[in-house]
């Protein structure tokens, strides 16, 4: 794939790491490429960050033909910058364009992407611990007529963001509130990919949950109500006697890139983990006889986020003493050293941008 470079001729000053925040702040430049079934993919190139100009008619505000990812690139100590996992996300996006009649994208030319993007602002990539430059590629339809049918044109973006913590509480346990009233997903839908309808969709709860002094919303499933799936912007594993359980990806579950790297870190120290349903009245069984040891969020954003409290139906349960637990600990310790280069990569997991 040929990649015109347009250099911005007013870089921007970097923010200090103190108050990068998550999302606030954004790169020099920008990728964006268009496609149209005539042509394929074409029009690549990398230019100054700025704003998008759309044809009032677009598919995608009419309609929410959209999907994204999110990854990051990661400062190691001797000074060079690596991706983590990225062709995962690459073949994520590729499952969500599919599901929602988006093009994919040729797995090498996403890659090629991510390189020579990542390369151009490597320097804003920042070096103080925890921190990491957050990378959003996002797709969206753009025909310019009224009507709804696969996506005919559409527009590939790749910005990029140096971000700190995604939770205030860094990693210091959480307390989530499992909701009862509104559902994420549904089987057969589209709770499987990363599409900005399912978040939309899960912002009134998110809302009443932040009302009442909790960070996220965990989510039950959407017909019988009873079965954990996950948390507004993560998976969820807990250690009950002993074992990990997490919930089983029926088609209605973000399969994670962090859930996935989790459960084979575990399974290699020999751990048993299973992947099944999980019922809420059995998590409540587990909460109140104490088999429940450790409950913890896990996603790019947060990496490794531990909940200390979990809410009910106004009925609050203490996890841990409301403390990180240990496994939760070595989870957060081991991927965050792959990620930052502290850890040797034994798995091929890290990705060098040169």
């Amino acid at each position: 794939m040929e990649i015109q470079i347009i250099k911005t001729e007013n870089p921007k000053e970097k923010p200090e790491s103190s108050v990068l925040g998550f999302g606030k702040y954004f790169t020099d430049h920008m990728f964006i490429m268009q496609y149209s079934r005539e042509e394929g993919w074409h029009d690549a190139k990398i230019i100054p960050f700025g704003n998008l100009s759309l044809h009032p008619a677009s598919t995608v505000l009419h309609y929410g033909s959209e999907i994204f990812e999110g990854m990051k690139a990661y400062r190691r100590a001797d000074g060079e910058v690596q991706l983590f996992r990225p062709i995962e996300n690459v073949r994520r996006m590729n499952n969500s364009a599919e599901r929602l009649c988006l093009p994919q994208i040729p797995e090498d030319d996403a890659m090629q992407i991510l390189d020579t993007f990542v390369s151009l602002e490597k320097d804003w990539t920042p070096a103080a611990p925890g921190t990491s430059l957050y990378l959003r590629p996002f797709m969206f339809g753009n025909d310019e007529t009224l009507g709804v049918h696969a996506v005919h044109h559409a527009t590939y973006v790749l910005i990029a963001s140096p971000v700190g913590s995604y939770y205030k509480e860094g990693i210091n346990p959480v307390k989530i509130m499992i909701e009862d009233e509104d559902v994420r997903a549904v089987r057969g839908g589209t709770g499987y990919a990363k599409c900005g309808g399912n978040y939309a969709a899960s912002n009134r709860a998110g809302q009443r949950a932040e009302e009442k002094g909790y960070s996220q919303v965990l989510w039950l499933d959407g017909v019988e109500r009873k079965y954990i799936e996950e948390v507004g912007a993560m998976n969820v594993m807990f250690k009950i006697g002993g074992e990990i359980v997490t919930p089983k990806l029926t088609g209605s579950i973000l399969p994670g890139i962090t859930r996935k790297s989790c459960i084979e870190v575990l399974r290699d120290e020999g751990y048993t983990v299973h992947e099944r349903l999980l019922s809420v009245d059995e998590l409540g069984e587990a909460l109140k006889n104490g088999t429940l040891e450790e409950a913890w969020g896990c996603g790019t954003a947060a990496v490794v986020s531990p909940i200390g409290e979990l809410c009910y139906k106004g009925v609050k349960y203490t996890i841990n003493n409301g403390e990180i637990g240990k496994v939760t600990q070595h989870l957060y310790d081991t991927l965050t050293g792959i990620q930052w280069g502290k850890i040797e990569d034994t798995r091929g997991w890290t990705y060098p941008i040169r």
